[in-house]
């Protein structure tokens, strides 16, 4: 599955976090965030989004329907038409571009929309690695959190998805618990930034799953370049096809002690 949406990236910018992963060419896409879509999945993106802000269930599945003969397969329609809708939609949203019934009528149509194409997914043999996944406490959050969890679900990753809204406590109790190879946060919003950084710090600190691995995605991420890899996160990407490939291909990368910052200054002070 990974392979057949692969980006021109080597497995070295993949898993190196100080490469700075330059634009490719071309790439523009009316969505924002440097996107490198097919025109034809820009004109379903267009399609799709009409459809979702006004709540056309009918027309957003006959869309659905287009995009997977277009596109070929359901990692395509998720990577290049559900994700940059829901990023699009929230940016709008944020943005105080989006009324709040649009706005809710398109993210919840998309959820129901990702949940019919994930039971399309093609599994793979299982990689023998788990990984626990949380989110913030928003439906935007776990919408975004699930197509990443459906993609990794289907490239063999076993996954456990608490969702969002749940204290860092009782998420470092079941990582203490459940020692699982992959602790995947995701977050939207700024405001879930402390309790992230929170559980980073702890479980570097404590020692007890010394072999995790902590990934992080999702919007706030995407819009502050560098905020991750400061915060200590070991792998981080822009989308949830882009996550998948880098836990596939980079299950040894960790990161550089050096390299946190935030946080830091908290310590001392405290201290």
């Amino acid at each position: 599955m990974v392979g057949s949406l692969r980006r021109s990236r080597t497995r070295a910018s993949l898993c190196n976090p100080h490469k700075t992963h330059a634009a490719e060419p071309g790439a523009s896409g009316p969505l924002g965030g440097g996107a490198n879509f097919p025109m034809s999945a820009e004109a379903l993106i267009e399609k799709l989004f009409e459809a979702l802000i006004h709540g056309d269930r009918p027309r957003a599945r006959l869309v659905v329907q287009e995009a997977e003969r277009t596109l070929g397969s359901t990692e395509a329609l998720i990577e290049q038409v559900f994700w940059p809708s829901h990023e699009h939609i929230e940016k709008l949203f944020r943005d105080d571009k989006l009324t709040t019934i649009n706005h809710h009528m398109a993210s919840r149509l998309l959820r129901v929309l990702v949940d019919q194409a994930a039971a399309s997914l093609p599994f793979n043999t299982s990689r023998n690695r788990t990984v626990l996944a949380f989110c913030g406490p928003s439906d935007a959050d776990e919408l975004g959190a699930q197509m990443a969890v459906d993609l990794l679900e289907a490239a063999g990753f076993t996954m456990r998805f608490g969702g969002g809204g749940i204290a860092g406590d009782e998420i470092m109790a079941r990582v203490n618990d459940a020692r699982p190879d992959v602790l995947l946060m995701f977050s939207s919003d700024a405001h879930d930034l402390p309790e992230i950084r929170s559980i980073i710090d702890r479980v570097r600190e404590g020692g007890a799953c010394p072999n995790l691995q902590i990934a992080v995605g999702g919007g706030v991420f995407n819009r502050a370049d560098g905020l991750a890899e400061e915060m200590g996160a070991d792998i981080w990407a822009d989308t949830p096809l882009e996550m998948v490939e880098s836990l596939v291909e980079c299950p040894d990368q960790r990161a550089l002690r050096a390299q946190q910052t935030v946080g830091k200054a908290r310590k001392r002070k405290v201290a």
